[in-house]
């Protein structure tokens, strides 16, 4: 990698789509998480905008930040129903079709079986030319087309599509990842990875329970680009978990 490419500096931008958000319903959740991901890929994050769910105001704000910065992240609007409108409103900024992607129905169709409704198989609508992004909560994929990144309104839905794309965006530092496992809830262990993370900056932590062998566990991924500072962290919520009666280990369970 050249000089002038160690000197690039990445950028991103984030759209929260949603009456919801303004209307102060609901609480945005998305954009500190967003904003740490993007950290840690060596992107950062210069702008985010909240709009309203009409066509004109997302087409506008995707244009507009689609042009300033090198990504753009959207939440919101990609659900079944008939007003999450994302979709249409991004493919006519981009002046494309909107199409059923074959492989996003292969999806869906094997997740809901004869439960697949024409309200479900909305989910699978993209800009035609799009690319999928993995969806390992719901299945329901994200959606990415050019350098706009199409994402789920619910938080750990978004975190789950971001985690698919862990590395793989052009930017900073590659980015590296270490496991730490455990046999808990994921509640019990929650403050302690916050109290962890905020104290190493750089430093990401994801949280992935599961169920297994008649018992509830979880596996917490650290994600940084210094693999020293890895295994510093890792030691350390090892050490932290252990104060709070949870045994952990080094590596996935």
């Amino acid at each position: 990698m050249t000089a002038i490419a160690q000197e690039r500096i990445w950028t991103a931008a984030l759209l929260v789509i949603g009456d919801e958000i303004l209307s102060g319903r609901t609480q945005d959740a998305n954009l500190a998480y967003i904003a740490k991901w993007l950290q840690v890929q060596g992107i950062r994050l210069k702008e985010a905008r909240v709009v309203i769910d009409d066509m004109a105001a997302i087409g506008a704000a995707v244009t507009a930040l689609s042009a300033a910065y090198d990504y753009v992240f959207t939440t919101g609007g990609i659900g079944p129903t008939h007003d999450d409108i994302t979709v249409d409103a991004i493919a006519a900024a981009l002046g494309v079709a909107v199409v059923v992607h074959p492989r996003a129905r292969e999806i869906l169709a094997g997740y809901y079986g004869d439960k697949l409704t024409d309200a479900r198989l909305r989910m699978a609508r993209v800009p035609e030319g799009a690319e999928l992004i993995d969806n390992p909560r719901t299945m329901a994929p994200g959606i990415r087309i050019g350098n706009i990144f199409i994402m789920a309104g619910v938080p750990v839905i978004t975190q789950g599509m971001l985690a698919s794309l862990d590395g793989k965006l052009e930017g900073g530092a590659p980015v590296l990842s270490r496991s730490v496992g455990a046999w808990t809830q994921e509640s019990q262990a929650a403050a302690t990875l916050l109290a962890v993370e905020k104290a190493n900056p750089g430093v990401q932590i994801g949280s992935y329970p599961f169920w297994r062998q008649g018992k509830t566990g979880a596996n917490f991924v650290l994600r940084a680009t210094d693999e020293a500072q890895l295994a510093s962290v890792a030691a350390a919520l090892i050490a932290a978990l252990a104060e709070v009666g949870i045994e952990a280990v080094d590596g996935e369970i």
